[in-house]
């Protein structure tokens, strides 16, 4: 059984009333990935802790008394000379939070020592460490922020990735933004972990795109036949995308760079794009080429991406948590998928898997159980007219719409791709980001994308999550669909204006208008990334470094500022240790809590190993192996790209044209005359 390319899906398809022509625009970065900026704690000058006292404690009878009872009004506790007394520290009182609640200032000793000190006395009923918070950091990517100029950029920039601009079940306006997914208050709890994966079943990727080349893993091509991979071969470890034009397609799609930029585009780093993952690793598989994919390559790829053994391939030494699948077709859920399922979530992972983009039933594999399922969402909340619906739908998405028929699409998704029309254009000068014109990304394989880089934020911040559980936080955390408030819409052309109708059950006839969803056609809600992650966040420990191969006498600098606690609690103490101080020796940082230097002595390996210690107390630990040479050779963690082909590689496509869109909007909206699915088309 063979997936033919999904116009819809691979690339950009126009809501139903929407139709827009923009260009390409050019990558003005360099390759390298910057690190993650959150921001360090500064160092202690003072120990700082908010301290209250029991109701019926020693101290504050005492404090009742010397206040004077006739006067009727309480003094602020100071209590800092007697607890100094008691503990032998020179303490002393800050602001007073309450009748019982100071703060207590103190040198000499941490505020998490001073805290544990001061809650050990019979007093006390609490000492908590008075901590600080920051600002939310936006991140420095220039394409990232709304307000961008020029004619190839989308006005309003990553506009999925914000928080909305308006909250609630009404629509008030055509600029509300109600289905944006909340990932920068996500961000301050996580920025992602590198050693979590989302292997990307999809076209391949370019490795020379700058926002990916850091991110990405080498991946494999699990294409076999031929006649459709485009680069020459059958299975190989060159994920490469050599364009997937052919079979009746005169352009290619970079599908697989796009959807990965949205799961894991290098972030903070100056040069173009956020991604919703950002320091979580891609790992591209590639499963379709011109025409599309075949059933068994797909699932050999589900299967060896989770780690599990699969006949005459090597052995994936790094297994995914979760699976972005951008693909898809008509008819139900075959037993081998059935099957390759069960054993991906039983392999403790996750397959997220884009609904569709005909406006019918969704299709399969997103209509199998253990998948994801994702529906697609324009801007406001309402279902966009392509999305594929219905009761296996988990939750819902933003699509990309473009609300104008004429001029540049507001409302696409911008994303890494490539400038090549049929094969690509290598390195820096074929590095492109989809803007508002004719590459607009637009279409539910780039709403699962953004589910795909969720979930993997949540094993960043609590990796013992089981599938189950990451599928019932993601719907249990969704935000409700509006129902109401729409601007009025044409059902046919030139018909008149009519209300914005509730999505219905799917039938034969594609619901290709604008619709409000409800929880039986476009699953649990609207994804809020934020409202996920912190549902599952625990006290988590991460260590963050330039290589696990390190060269003697050649200090690096790594960090646990990744590391993350639950909300509402703060990391109090960063402590490093290594197994072998012969070998290779740690020093905290005395300026930036939570950076240290790594200093190599001799060749041999050596376990690094960072606890970390929230507000409450509580503790969590990581470690990592790391091999130090004498300088003659290298290993990073990261391998890059084994091969590119160059230009004049063959490749083969299935983009879409703009007269196809255009006979396929005639056909469902226009005179609502079915327009059959080709027979295995991708969703």
């Amino acid at each position: 059984m063979k997936l033919a390319l999904s116009h819809c899906l691979i690339l950009p398809v126009l809501a139903a009333a929407s139709l827009c022509s923009v260009a390409a625009l050019a990558s003005d970065g360099g390759p390298e990935r910057a690190p993650h900026q959150r921001a360090a704690a500064a160092a202690e000058s003072e120990a700082r802790v908010i301290v209250k006292l029991r109701a019926d404690s020693t101290l504050m009878k005492a404090l009742s008394a010397s206040s004077g009872a006739a006067s009727g009004s309480a003094a602020a506790p100071t209590h800092a000379q007697a607890l100094g007394s008691r503990l032998g520290l020179k303490l002393s009182d800050g602001r007073a939070l309450g009748p019982r609640t100071q703060v207590i200032k103190g040198a000499g000793l941490s505020s998490r020592e001073l805290a544990d000190q001061l809650a050990a006395q019979p007093d006390v009923e609490y000492a908590v460490v008075d901590g600080r918070i920051h600002a939310l950091a936006l991140p420095n990517d220039p394409l990232y922020a709304a307000g961008q100029t020029g004619a190839n950029v989308p006005a309003v920039g990553q506009w999925y990735l914000r928080a909305p601009t308006a909250t609630g079940t009404t629509i008030t306006s055509t600029s509300d933004i109600l289905a944006s997914i909340n990932a920068e208050a996500a961000w301050a709890i996580t920025n992602g972990s590198s050693q979590v994966v989302v292997a990307d079943l999809d076209t391949g990727v370019r490795f020379d795109h700058p926002d990916l080349t850091s991110k990405l893993l080498p991946g494999y091509d699990f294409i076999t036949s031929t006649s459709t991979s485009n680069d020459g071969d059958g299975r190989d470890a060159d994920a490469s995308d050599p364009g997937d034009f052919g079979c009746g397609e005169t352009t290619s799609s970079w599908h697989g760079t796009q959807t990965a930029g949205i799961i894991g585009a290098a972030t903070n780093n100056g040069v173009g794009m956020a991604s919703v993952g950002h320091d979580v690793m891609v790992m591209p598989l590639r499963v379709l080429g011109c025409g599309g994919g075949f059933d068994s390559d797909i699932q050999a790829a589900m299967q060896w991406a989770v780690g599990i053994s699969v006949p005459g391939l090597p052995a994936n030494t790094h297994p995914a948590k979760v699976l972005n699948m951008s693909l898809g077709a008509s008819g139900a859920c075959s037993s081998a998928y059935a099957d390759t399922f069960a054993q991906v979530n039983a392999a403790g992972a996750v397959a997220v898997v884009a609904a569709g983009n005909d406006g019918l039933a969704v299709g399969t594999p997103a209509n199998c159980a253990g998948a994801i399922a994702v529906a697609g969402l324009r801007h406001a909340g309402t279902k966009v007219g392509y999305s594929d619906l219905g009761p296996q739908i988990a939750l819902a998405a933003p699509a990309g719409n473009c609300v104008n028929n004429t001029g540049t699409c507001v409302y696409p998704l911008l994303t890494t791709a490539n400038s090549g029309t049929t094969t690509p254009v290598a390195g820096a000068a074929g590095a492109i980001y989809t803007g508002s014109g004719d590459n607009a990304s637009l279409g539910t394989s780039f709403s699962a994308p953004m589910v795909s880089g969720t979930a993997a934020l949540m094993f960043s911040v609590n990796p013992g999550l089981s599938p189950a559980s990451v599928l019932a936080q993601l719907k249990a955390t969704t935000r409700p669909f509006p129902n109401a408030g729409a601007p009025a819409i044409q059902l046919v052309t030139n018909g008149p204006l009519v209300a914005v109708p509730n999505c219905t059950a799917p039938t034969g006839t594609a619901q290709a208008s604008e619709c409000y969803c409800t929880t039986s056609t476009c699953g649990a809600g609207m994804l809020d990334v934020a409202a996920a992650v912190s549902s599952v966040a625990t006290l988590n420990a991460k260590i963050d470094l330039p290589s696990t191969s390190v060269v003697a006498g050649t200090a690096v600098t790594i960090d646990g500022l990744g590391s993350n606690a639950a909300v509402g609690q703060a990391i109090a103490s960063y402590a490093w240790s290594t197994s072998d101080p012969t070998i290779a020796t740690i020093t905290p940082s005395t300026t930036s809590p939570g950076s240290a230097t790594l200093t190599p002595i001799k060749p041999g390996t050596v376990t690094i190993t960072l606890a970390v210690t929230d507000s409450t107390g509580q503790t969590a630990s990581t470690s990592t192996v790391v091999t130090v040479t004498d300088g003659s050779a290298t290993n990073t963690t990261i391998p890059t790209n084994p091969s590119t082909p160059s230009s004049g590689d063959s490749g083969g496509g299935g983009a879409m044209s703009l007269g196809w869109l255009l006979g396929w909007l005639a056909s469902v909206i226009g005179v609502w005359v079915v327009t059959p699915r080709p027979q295995r088309r991708r969703a």
